[in-house]
């Protein structure tokens, strides 16, 4: 049986370089669209990401500090979706992206924001981008 000690000195695997946090289904409402009737009334919107971060350092340390607070970025993500009018879900997908790839740690991200009920028969209308370093 492990201890609460010997659990401390587990051996790390050799080499961990990058984290992967995924924001999924992220259910949001907002002015999206050009049509005269998307600008004055709030639709569905559903964003997903991943964000790949540099995290050698959390895996020994297991310190907030060391991690990126994605909290944090869906917080922001949530204030400008909520707060913003957007004609097109490329410029959302993209400010969305923008605020993935704030911190110096992240290497590569992808939004993808999907319009559920965009078109008559299907079930939604999506952009995806990325972006790395």
């Amino acid at each position: 049986m492990k201890t609460a000690s010997s659990i401390h000195k587990l051996k790390q695997p050799a080499r961990i370089s990058e984290a992967r946090i995924h924001i999924s289904n992220l259910r949001l409402r907002t002015y999206i669209g050009f049509n005269p009737d998307e600008k004055t009334k709030q639709q569905d919107i559903i964003v997903n990401a991943e964000i790949h971060y540099r995290a050698d350092s959390t895996f020994t340390s297991d310190a907030e500090a060391d991690a990126l607070n994605y909290k944090s970025i869906t917080k922001r993500m949530i204030h400008h979706i909520e707060n913003g009018r957007f004609q097109l879900l490329e410029k959302l997908t993209a400010d969305l992206l923008a605020i993935a790839t704030e911190a110096e740690q992240v290497s590569y991200a992808e939004v993808r924001v999907d319009k559920p009920h965009a078109l008559r028969f299907a079930d939604s209308v999506a952009v995806t981008l990325s972006a790395s370093r």
